[in-house]
């Protein structure tokens, strides 16, 4: 039932987030396309292809950044309504098609009338001009605040909270970022850099992705940098971005990446995206993110001495690991996690064990014995408990990282490593670019076997309790502790 002018205005200024509504709009809906951990997350009825975004950045990183998103797409269905995921902005007007559309806002939804129903395949542009605000509960997500300018940390609902989009990694898109900031600063974002101008105070970089992305591992980075660039296998460019004062300091472990990417590529193959690279932000956030070709670190992981070497090469392997799985063959629901994680912490292990002495079965062990209680307190890999309300990132729980391993370990055991090899390289080359399911991985797990492998991904993906380990029967789980 549409809404009454009065009944509409009084939600929008509740909303104090638009400056432009026609009182004939019906009422906005919030959508999605069911994800089953975040149900409102995407939308229905189009494709994205590509996202170019503008901010303009003053200085201040208290301050909403001025922005424009301008979206080329594409429709699946009819569509009178077009659904964004949006939240953290103030929306200054929008345009589908190059004339001025209608649009509220609920939830976390932007809600544009499209001129007229379109029809199925039609070409889709809309330009939303709006503010990106890095305000707000730093445990959501979006724009993280740094000693000297701003990052993004986006995983896994947060892309939305800085610009409008489908915010779902079913829907990857290229992205170009125009960013105007103080000449003092150095900008860069994901992909490669694709043009700088300068204009009295200000300069402005571009930079364009060469693949799809999915909107959680857009990355722009806002500060007084030094960009250190190298070399990596087969002439990638590799460009690293850390604080000007500790560009000497961080040196040591930066200089690594070449080798750990020559590494990864004796595992899986080639290297998925046209540049690599470590952005070491000053500031603290819990966790490392692999933002797609500028992977995000906290300064302090590699400043604090209480960590052993080994531990730092292998969080940065894990994180580069992600390009391979996560990255270039991300999820299509978020359900599929643990591949993600699963795969980056299996070859994080892998790494630790040939150049730290960490033994890989200890830690397998060590993992299984705690399996039952990762289930019974995140649910199965295959199938996580979705996160506490406002708690978002408790998605990423033991089960999906060590639990998940745990099932790769498994699955090496059961057809052997010269499938299970043959299986990772497959897995990555069939799928790059692309999302993909569990039940795309397990497919192709039975096609290299040569064998139904059904009963074994039931009970390592689904199960409650964990299955006997094949080659260690002798493995118990301890009995999930009761509450």
């Amino acid at each position: 039932m549409p809404l009454t002018s009065r009944r509409l205005r009084a939600a929008l200024l509740a909303t104090a987030s638009v400056t432009l509504v026609a009182a004939t709009l019906p009422a906005p809906e919030p959508l999605g396309i069911g994800d089953p951990l975040f149900p409102h997350l995407g939308n229905p009825g189009y494709d994205v292809r590509s996202y170019d975004i503008s901010f303009t950045y003053r200085g201040d990183n208290t301050r909403p950044l001025e922005a424009v998103t301008k979206i080329d797409a594409t429709t699946t269905a009819p569509l009178d309504r077009i659904n964004l995921d949006f939240a953290r902005g103030t929306v200054r007007s929008v345009e589908v098609n190059s004339a001025p559309a209608e649009f509220a806002v609920t939830d976390e939804d932007l809600v544009v009338r499209a001129p007229g129903t379109l029809p199925a395949g039609a070409p889709l542009r809309i330009t939303v001009r709006h503010t990106s605000d890095p305000n707000g509960d730093r445990d959501s997500g979006g724009w993280l605040r740094t000693a000297d300018g701003l990052a993004m940390a986006n995983q896994a609902d947060a892309a939305h909270r800085v610009f409008p989009g489908n915010d779902h990694p079913s829907d990857k898109a290229l992205f170009t970022f125009r960013v105007t900031a103080p000449k003092a600063l150095t900008v860069v974002a994901n992909g490669l850099p694709a043009g700088k101008s300068s204009h009295g105070s200000d300069t402005t970089w571009t930079y364009r992705t060469e693949h799809p992305m999915a909107t959680e591992l857009a990355q722009v980075s806002i500060g007084r940098s030094a960009v250190v660039p190298r070399t990596g296998p087969h002439g990638l460019p590799v460009r690293d971005v850390v604080p000007v004062a500790d560009r000497a300091k961080l040196e040591p472990l930066l200089k690594k990446t070449p080798g750990q990417l020559e590494w990864m590529e004796r595992q899986v193959g080639p290297y998925p995206f046209e540049t690599y690279g470590l952005l070491i932000a000053d500031t603290e956030t819990g966790f490392e993110l692999e933002t797609q070709t500028l992977t995000l670190f906290e300064r302090s992981l590699f400043t604090n001495s209480s960590y052993p070497e080994w531990y730092r090469d292998s969080v940065m392997v894990h994180e580069l690991s992600h390009h391979w799985f996560g990255n270039s063959v991300s999820p299509r629901a978020w359900s599929d996690v643990w591949l993600n994680e699963g795969h980056a912490t299996w070859y994080e292990a892998r790494y630790a064990e040939e150049f730290g002495k960490q033994p890989m079965e200890r830690r397998m062990r060590a993992a299984y014995d705690m399996s039952d209680n990762w289930r019974a307190d995140g649910g199965p890999p295959a199938r996580p408990a979705a996160p506490a309300r406002g708690q978002k990132i408790s998605l990423f729980r033991p089960v999906v990282y060590d639990g998940s391993a745990l099932i790769l370990y498994a699955l090496r055991q059961e057809i052997g490593p010269d499938a299970f090899g043959r299986l990772e390289r497959s897995w990555v080359r069939e799928y790059r670019d692309e999302s993909a399911t569990t039940a795309d991985f397990t497919a192709l797990a039975s096609k290299t076997a040569g064998r139904d492998l059904t009963a074994f991904f039931k009970g390592w993906l689904y199960a409650k309790r964990t299955p006997p380990m094949p080659g260690h029967r002798d493995w118990r789980s301890a009995r999930p502790q009761t509450r």
